[in-house]
């Protein structure tokens, strides 16, 4: 268990004070004895076991092994003096203070009882009377002295307990963020991925395929395929490197506008296959960085949608400027589907990555559809909204 520095501190100060005053008492006791009985039998005993009671007590503060041993010598010592000379029971208190700190309160507490009851048989022998002072005074003095050393020591000791919850808390709440920080970024990465690289590599597979398949018959249309699957490429390299610098869009890296990023996107879409088409209306002069990315990587991973799910001929881009938001579309004439079916886990990221590319900025989803009839997917982005506020809502179509 540790004890936090100041508690340190305020120990060592007070430790310092009890032994200086321990010396003191000690001092004062001795020339007492010697002012008052000069000519006493008992003079030598008095003065060796002074001088052997200030050595026992330093030598039990700076030994750290056999404290014990050298606190029974030193108790021992103290109790043959007061017997010897009853005003050495002015040190019974720093050397209470010394057993609290090196014992067990099981054990100091019948010591203090023992050395509180010498003390008073000690002074009422001086006296030579039932002096009630003496008789009740050290007793006072001695449970006071206990409490308020006791009550000090459960205090430092709470503390420290405290103290050892609050760096444990701390450290869990370390982990917990440092975990939700990683939880957090492996996401981003996945959208990432899944807008970008992933969404290209299907496209160059379904070029070369197609050029494999006309290869023999239509090789000036193969080598068309493979042109574009190697644009196509040339672009996916683009994005993995800006995607290891910063994860900006190469399309939006060099400085370029957001309707002419997604019109670059739909122009590299558009194939035999599937036609895309892009709109933009009245759009504000500059959009905030993290608004114009996360509409392009939501337009990438909805037109990966459209091309592996929709079975579309035809999807169009229409950004919309309304003010205080920016609004995406994008709408194929696919098979569509119940929007309050969510599709199966295995379909991919695009619709959850989408969702929470959303509530990051506090935007939300809306996607209509109907089997048979394609689908329109819009996502509206608060230009005034913190980064990270409401969860996006999905309102399926009535």
């Amino acid at each position: 268990m540790q004890v936090p520095t100041r508690n340190r501190d305020e120990d060592r100060q007070l430790a310092l004070i009890v032994h200086s005053a321990f010396y003191v008492l000690l001092a004062a006791s001795t020339m007492r004895f010697l002012l008052r009985h000069p000519h006493s039998p008992h003079m030598v005993w008095v003065i060796a076991l002074s001088v052997a009671l200030a050595v026992l007590y330093l030598a039990s503060e700076l030994r750290r092994s056999r404290r014990v041993l050298l606190l029974a010598l030193l108790i021992a010592a103290w109790s043959v003096l007061v017997l010897l000379a009853p005003s050495y029971a002015w040190c019974a208190v720093p050397l209470l203070y010394t057993g609290l700190r090196l014992l067990p309160l099981k054990i100091v507490i019948p010591l203090a009882v023992v050395m509180t009851g010498l003390v008073v048989a000690a002074q009422l022998t001086l006296a030579g009377w039932a002096d009630p002072n003496l008789l009740l005074a050290p007793p006072a003095v001695a449970a006071l002295s206990m409490a308020l050393f006791v009550g000090m020591r459960r205090q430092t000791e709470r503390q420290a307990a405290l103290i050892d919850d609050l760096r444990a808390t701390r450290a869990e709440l370390a982990a917990a963020e440092r975990l939700a920080g990683t939880l957090e970024e492996r996401q981003r990465l996945a959208m990432e991925i899944h807008d970008t690289l992933a969404q290209g590599l299907s496209s160059q597979q379904m070029l070369l395929q197609a050029a494999d398949r006309v290869w023999n018959s239509s090789p000036q249309q193969a080598r068309d395929h493979v042109r574009t699957a190697e644009s196509v490429a040339e672009h996916n390299l683009a994005e993995a490197r800006r995607f290891v610098h910063d994860l900006t869009p190469a399309d939006l890296a060099a400085g370029g506008s957001l309707d002419a990023a997604l019109a670059l996107l739909a122009d590299r879409e558009n194939d035999e296959s599937l036609t895309v088409r892009f709109h933009s209306d009245d759009l504000p002069p500059a959009l905030p960085d993290r608004v114009e990315a996360t509409l392009l990587r939501i337009a990438q991973g909805a037109l990966a949608n459209v091309r592996e799910h929709a079975h579309a001929t035809t999807a169009t881009l229409t950004l919309t400027y309304l003010g205080d938001r920016i609004v995406l579309d994008i709408a194929d004439d696919g098979t569509g589907f119940v929007p309050a079916h969510r599709p199966p886990a295995h379909r991919g990221h695009g619709i959850p990555a989408i969702r929470a590319r959303l509530r990051q900025l506090g935007g939300e989803l809306t996607i209509e559809s109907t089997p048979g009839e394609g689908t329109v997917l819009s996502a509206a982005i608060p230009l005034a909204a913190s980064p990270r506020s409401s969860r996006p809502h999905e309102i399926p179509a009535s």
